[in-house]
């Protein structure tokens, strides 16, 4: 096999091992087959295409437009002219499909099903990453930069999958980009046959330009790629370590998030991506099943995190020590043992599609048997997992406190700790005014800190107009809090951030805790809780009664009965009158009337979550943007290849046009037909040379292009026409050399091979003229800048050397 033969099989085999770190990003794998088949084959026409021989250019092009014909053969078939040729429709195929992957990408977790639209994602990308590694390599035989293409594509599956790639996708991505290099090596030596130790005679030192010796110039290049690939390697493993990792979600990420070890701190955290992805599942996916002693499971919020920390851009959770997890975890803080509370036991099994590394646990939990590395931060009581544990499949039992409250006591409950109150209050000084503004004048007449956190809570639940919508634009910081307040719309997030900051501007300690919401009974007395149930809910602190629940997100979760101004004996939510059945024979029918409060029933608002199931999102079409920019790049893709053409046709043209008929035009266009002739010699292989005279050009031209009978006159013939417009006083009238061109274009593409005119059609050798006249505008743009910054900086530095003598 030649070594173009083995370059090619090596650039091949490195995108593949390369893209397998993208396998586990979806449910299925038959995407991977698809993309070893279309890579394989772009792969077979790039070596067809230098084997042509055809321009580098050029054979990139080829397989850029063979990649669009198969990417349409397989995913748009029945919209293409003739079945694989994109035309508007396959376009606008393509258009909806990329829409719609773009949309399941933000809508599923890790692994997401392998929808149309993911595998064209996918399997496009793929593509596109291996015509870039086969040009580099193999086409401008360059390996060491293939390098890039191929660590961006192992990065993005290691990014999207949280950082939780699987070393073995790393290995096999490395793997490929060495055997790359050392097939590149082992081709760039082959050619320079046997290889001495021994000093080479000058002659042949002189004969390898610029290298210093003659015996180890061979080997340069093998050990140039093995630098460059160690380089690589030190760079991919060392940049991991230095950087945070890609949090792969709370709710539904598929990868843990960095390890931590023994006294040592968890990072921050921001929910909003995953949280909004997880509601805008299309199918409420089950990641968590319960079961419970508590009668009622309208309060069993499964808490994950608290974000105690508001910088103005995000809510998140601090930098806080964490160590062993006690047995049994230290009492809550500020509880007083004058509140009623009732320990529940709750036995939790995650699934296996839920990997992250905070455990969802009742609040307060007071005990937690797990097994595993797990650890325990005490200020947000939370369980972390160390050095990569993850909830995957993870089995567990919780004991907590169903903490209880009356409204006397949180009226009556004294100031927090000074300590306390600095760090929960604290508001970023660019909060806008409107949101303090606001709510002094929603809690105008409350009298305590009780009262006008009731008063925020319904204030955003029912009676401040707003509306439950998660489809509006994501933003947790202050101008998203003012905005939020002004435009009335968006989900829990918007609802739990905004409540937390005002309650901070009035002085109330707050903080907003992410998790689930107690999810939907089932017949065997188990609860299902799915992605769709994840949720945030502000806390506020009260002395005496600790952190506490408040609910403003209207249609989610429950109101607490602590805040409710009267509590009906008919809601089968009182906690007051639980029935006896209530946990021995769930149904899941009643659980949206369990969840509901009063004032969502007096909104109409019940049941919404029951009837709500998996829905399909509404097919709008194809967006009208969408399918222009995806038009505009194909026709990119198609004309690019051809502009060189498309350039010599036009200066073709302009050359042989009529022009004036004054004898200078005469002249002109004398000397056209010349550069024309000359340029159609030079697109063929016969390289201009301008030390020539005219006549001696044209006998050359004549030699190398085997030109005979009618086309040799026909070049003669100009030439002498172009030495009477030069050389002669007064040059004699000839008549029009636009036949005598077309004969000379002729006869030297009848003498020349089929692939050196496919070459002078498609690219031609004097397009490089164009390049040669942006050189020369930049370059005469810089000498004009030049001379006039001379003409004005030189008087003014000679006045600043005055001034300083």
């Amino acid at each position: 096999m030649s070594g173009r033969g083995r370059m090619t099989l090596c650039a091949l085999a490195a995108t593949l091992m390369a893209a397998a770190a993208l396998i586990p990003l979806v449910t299925e794998a038959g995407w991977f087959l698809q993309a070893v088949l279309l890579v394989g084959v772009q792969a077979g026409v790039g070596a067809l295409a230098r084997r042509v021989p055809l321009a580098r250019a050029l054979t990139v092009a080829v397989q850029l437009v063979v990649s669009l014909v198969l990417l349409t053969l397989m995913f748009a078939g029945g919209h293409a002219v003739l079945g694989f040729l994109p035309g508007p429709d396959a376009v606008g195929e393509f258009g909806r499909l990329l829409s719609s992957g773009a949309a399941d990408v933000n809508r599923y977790a890790i692994p997401a099903p392998a929808s149309e639209g993911i595998r064209l994602m996918l399997v496009g990308g793929v593509l596109m990453i291996g015509i870039a590694v086969d040009a580099l390599a193999v086409t401008f035989r360059s390996a060491a930069p293939a390098g890039l293409p191929l660590l961006a594509l192992y990065s993005v599956a290691a990014g999207l999958s949280g950082g939780g790639a699987s070393w073995l996708y790393f290995l096999l991505a490395a793997a490929g980009y060495l055997l790359l290099l050392l097939a590149e090596g082992r081709d760039r030596l082959s050619q320079w046959g046997r290889v001495f130790g021994g000093s080479a005679p000058n002659r042949l030192r002189q004969s390898v330009a610029g290298l210093e010796t003659g015996g180890s110039a061979p080997l340069a290049p093998v050990r140039t790629g093995r630098r460059i690939g160690a380089l690589t390697l030190g760079v991919a493993l060392l940049v991991p370590a230095l950087l945070p990792t890609l949090d792969g979600g709370l709710l539904g990420g598929s990868g843990p998030g960095r390890g931590t070890g023994s006294g040592g701190t968890i990072s921050a955290v921001n929910p909003l991506v995953s949280l909004q992805e997880s509601l805008n599942q299309p199918v409420d996916r089950e990641v968590l099943r319960y079961r419970t002693t508590a009668q009622q499971t309208q309060d069993l919020y499964l808490r994950i995190v608290a974000l105690d920390q508001f910088d103005g851009t995000a809510w998140k959770s601090s930098e806080r020590k964490i160590g062993d997890v006690p047995d049994p975890l230290p009492p809550p803080k500020g509880l007083s043992p004058e509140v009623p509370v009732t320990e529940i036991s709750t036995n939790i099994l995650a699934d296996r599609s839920y990997e992250q590394n905070w455990l969802p646990l009742p609040f307060p939990a007071t005990k937690v048997k797990i097994g595993g590395r797990w650890r325990f931060e005490p200020e947000g009581r939370t369980l972390v997992g160390d050095r990569g544990q993850t909830t995957k499949g993870a089995r567990y039992d919780v004991r907590s406190l169903a903490v209880q409250p009356t409204r006397e006591q949180l009226a009556a409950a004294p100031a927090a700790p000074a300590d306390l109150r600095k760090e929960y209050t604290r508001v970023p000084a660019n909060l806008p005014p409107v949101v303090k503004r606001t709510a002094l004048e929603v809690t105008k007449d409350a009298s305590n800190d009780y009262e006008r956190a009731v008063a925020l809570q319904n204030w955003f639940s029912t009676d401040g107009g707003f509306t439950y919508d998660t489809q509006v634009k994501s933003g947790t910081g202050s101008e998203a809090i003012a905005r939020f307040l002004k435009d009335k719309e968006g989900f829990c997030v918007h609802f739990s951030f905004s409540m937390a900051a005002m309650a901070r501007t009035l002085g109330i300690p707050a903080r907003v805790a992410v998790g689930f919401t107690p999810g939907t009974a089932k017949s065997d007395g188990t609860m299902s809780v799915g992605l769709r149930d994840a949720h945030a809910w502000p806390e506020l602190y009260f002395e005496g009664l600790g952190w506490t629940r408040f609910e403003p997100t209207p249609t989610r979760g429950s109101t607490p009965d602590y805040t409710r101004q009267e509590t009906p004996s008919q809601d089968p939510s009182d906690s007051a009158q639980p029935t006896t059945g209530a946990s021995n024979e769930p149904t899941a029918s009643p659980q949206p009337t369990d969840k509901c409060s009063a004032a969502d029933r007096r909104l109409g608002e019940c049941g919404r979550e029951a009837q709500a199931g998996p829905v399909d999102p509404t097919d709008r079409g194809t967006p009208t943007g969408t399918v222009v920019a995806v038009a505009a790049g194909v026709l990119v893709l198609l004309v690019l290849p051809l502009l060189p053409l498309l350039w010599r046709t036009r200066v073709r043209a302009r050359r042989l046009g009529s022009g004036g008929r004054t004898p200078s035009d005469a002249a002109d266009r004398t000397l056209a037909a010349w550069r024309e002739i000359n340029d159609s010699a030079w697109d063929l292989g016969i390289a201009p040379d301008g030390s020539q005279t005219p006549r001696r050009t044209a006998a050359r031209i004549v030699r190398l292009g085997s030109l005979d009978g009618p086309s040799a006159e026909a070049v003669h013939r100009t030439a002498s026409a172009v030495e009477q417009v030069l050389y002669a006083p007064v040059p004699q009238a000839s008549g029009s050399l636009v036949d005598d061109v077309h004969r000379v274009r002729a006869g030297l593409r009848d003498a020349a091979r089929g692939r050196t005119r496919l070459r002078a059609l498609l690219l031609p050798r004097s397009a490089v003229r164009v390049v040669w006249a942006i050189s020369g505008r930049a370059s005469a743009v810089r000498e004009r800048w030049s001379g006039k910054w001379g003409r004005w900086s030189g008087p003014l530095l000679r006045r600043v050397s005055r001034q300083r003598g």
